[in-house]
């Protein structure tokens, strides 16, 4: 692994140094460029400045073995760095070249455009002759190998970049702290259901409900055509996925929230990661924030099908691949739009066969990973023993995952009591009232919103003292809107 950092910022060497330091990266294999501060680079300051430099570096150190293909390309036919990790300073973007012809301003034009993620196109360094027109095909996207045995002719580009070097910081120590443990949590579904392009985008997302329902994950599954309603109570959330806002909302805005420590948290959004500065825009930035350790996102408009496949990224991750492997198997196009930010190293999932440090707050979610292990092949036999286990430890979690295993099962019936029971275990208003959002939602989703309404307008009086409790109010205004004024 190299890394790259801008030598005109301080900070930036600092966590480069810093990153080096956690991972044992070599201070040789750091690489220093002294680059505009700024998130967007010109594409001729992108080659003088950035490109040429850095194959300098790398022809200077024997770094690499180029060669001519066969189609008379030069192309690296044997790296020592497989991986190529771009710290905060770095710009993200790479703008339009203004001595190029613009793309018209329609779909078909613009995929032949030369914008670009400066990290997509460092995956292709070393191949010369390439057009910067449009996106390249991905070699190593479906791959299920490690990127080490493949022997492909490019380079897994990652990014450590937030709203501020201590952010950034942090993100490396979760995930180092995180593969200890293991990832242990809660995972949340956003399904949009509202656009003509969700034929294709929500079958991802169920997709990654299925693995996580398989993996004896408990999952909070919102198949609403709005994403999750304003200061909605999480608790544990240590995987996200969701589509389709603008900019950050629903529980995120919630000044509490944050997300559990090592967590891999992705909103899609063609401007997902569009700045990294402004912790209140977009996605990519909020939700490192808020505590993720890791997230995918696209500088400029990618179109769904050039996107990251989250349900591939949260599969390969779910089997032990590194960050930056699972999101480059998961891509379908390099020289495009698309980032990958967190530590490239970082595998969540390392230890979900039960190994690894054991920390309290993670017995739970063992606990129900071992449940799934054990008694995968008789789930009558596995519900009974996660009840009587939920019920001997009074845990809430615990008996919430049970609720929301019969919500996919659709026995809304045993749910709603499973949820009725789990607000017995727990203590906090915040996760009480989020069992009785399970209970309307099972009803808003069945039609019977008398009943649904009827719950929320009783958390009013709950909850009324709690910040999550204008998640009901905006359900209420879904299912009751206000009459319209008179003309």
């Amino acid at each position: 692994m190299a890394i790259l950092y801008n030598s005109a910022s301080r900070d930036s060497k600092a966590l480069a140094e810093y990153y080096a330091n956690s991972r044992n990266i070599p201070p040789t294999n750091l690489v220093g460029l002294s680059l505009p501060d700024t998130e967007e680079i010109s594409r001729a300051d992108y080659n003088k400045l950035l490109l040429a430099p850095l194959i300098h570096e790398y022809d200077t150190r024997d770094w690499w073995t180029r060669e001519k293909s066969p189609e008379g390309l030069l192309v690296p036919v044997h790296s020592q760095i497989r991986i190529l990790v771009c710290m905060r300073g770095v710009p993200s973007r790479i703008a339009a070249d203004p001595g190029l012809p613009m793309p018209k301003p329609d779909e078909k034009s613009y995929l032949e455009g030369n914008l670009a993620a400066v990290d997509s196109e460092l995956a292709l360094l070393g191949m010369e002759g390439l057009t910067i027109k449009g996106a390249l095909k991905n070699p190593y996207y479906k791959v299920d190998k490690n990127f080490d045995d493949t022997g492909l002719p490019m380079t897994l580009v990652g990014r450590i970049d937030s709203p501020s070097r201590t952010t950034c910081e942090r993100m490396i120590r979760d995930a180092i702290e995180t593969e200890k443990t293991g990832l242990w949590g809660m995972s949340v579904i956003d399904i949009a259901k509202k656009f003509p392009e969700a034929q294709e985008g929500d079958p991802a997302l169920e997709n990654i409900a299925r693995y996580h329902r398989e993996n004896g994950i408990p999952a909070i599954v919102d198949r609403f055509p709005e994403t999750l309603p304003i200061n909605y109570p999480l608790r544990d959330t240590a995987i996200y996925f969701g589509w389709y806002d603008w900019n950050v909302s629903g529980p995120f805005l919630n000044t509490s929230f944050n997300f559990k420590k090592g967590a891999v948290a992705v909103h899609l959004h063609s401007f997902s990661a569009a700045q990294l500065r402004d912790a209140a825009k977009n996605w990519s930035a909020p939700l490192l924030t808020r505590g993720a350790a890791a997230t995918l996102g696209n500088v400029h408009e990618p179109y769904l099908q050039m996107t990251h496949h989250f349900d591939i990224f949260e599969e390969r991750l779910l089997a032990g691949y590194t960050l930056v492997e699972a999101a480059y198997m998961a891509l379908p196009v390099l020289s495009w739009q698309n980032i990958v930010l967190g530590d490239p190293l970082y595998r969540p999932f390392l230890h979900l066969d039960g190994t690894g440090e054991v920390k309290d707050e993670d017995r739970p979610y063992r606990a129900m990973r071992i449940a799934k292990l054990r008694w995968k092949e008789d789930p009558m036999q596995l519900e009974t023993m996660l009840r009587d286990g939920a019920n001997r430890l009074k845990s809430g979690p615990m008996m919430e995952a049970i609720g929301l295993m019969n919500v996919d099962q659709r026995k809304t019936g045993v749910a709603a009591q499973d949820f009725q029971r789990a607000k017995l275990f727990y203590t906090s208003k915040p996760d009480r009232l989020r069992m009785d959002l399970h209970i309307a939602s099972m009803d808003r989703a069945a039609g019977r919103n008398a009943a649904a309404v009827k719950i929320l307008r009783g958390t009013q009086t709950l909850y009324l003292d709690s910040p999550e409790v204008m998640a009901a109010t905006s359900w209420l205004s879904i299912l009751e809107p206000p009459a319209k004024p008179q003309k």
